[in-house]
């Protein structure tokens, strides 16, 4: 059977190195120093739809890692009026299962 590392999977992530250190250190926590700095934000956590996409499901009583992102409004011309703070909550790969 094929690791999730072995796996080309690809999650929305979209580079924000604040982003990855919140969630690493949520991962150096709850887990391990090793888990943590193995951690490749690219492929290690999404969100729950993005798991499902590629056939996995969050295991039973698992908690999400709490990322932030911001969200452009923009005007009619383009241009950026203001952004909104949102909260995503992802899943860490030993936290999901395949699904047969």
């Amino acid at each position: 059977m094929q690791s999730i590392k072995e796996i080309a999977l690809a999650s929305p992530y979209r580079g924000s190195e604040k982003t990855c250190e919140m969630v690493r250190e949520q991962i150096r926590e709850r887990w391990s120093d090793e888990l943590a700095d193995e951690f490749d934000p690219y492929t290690d956590a999404m969100p729950a739809v993005s798991w499902m996409a590629y056939g996995y499901r969050i295991r039973k009583g698992e908690k999400a890692l709490k990322s932030v992102t911001f969200v452009e409004v923009k005007d009619e011309k383009g241009e950026v009026v203001r952004k909104i703070r949102r909260v995503v909550n992802l899943f860490h790969h030993c936290q999901v299962l395949k699904l047969a």
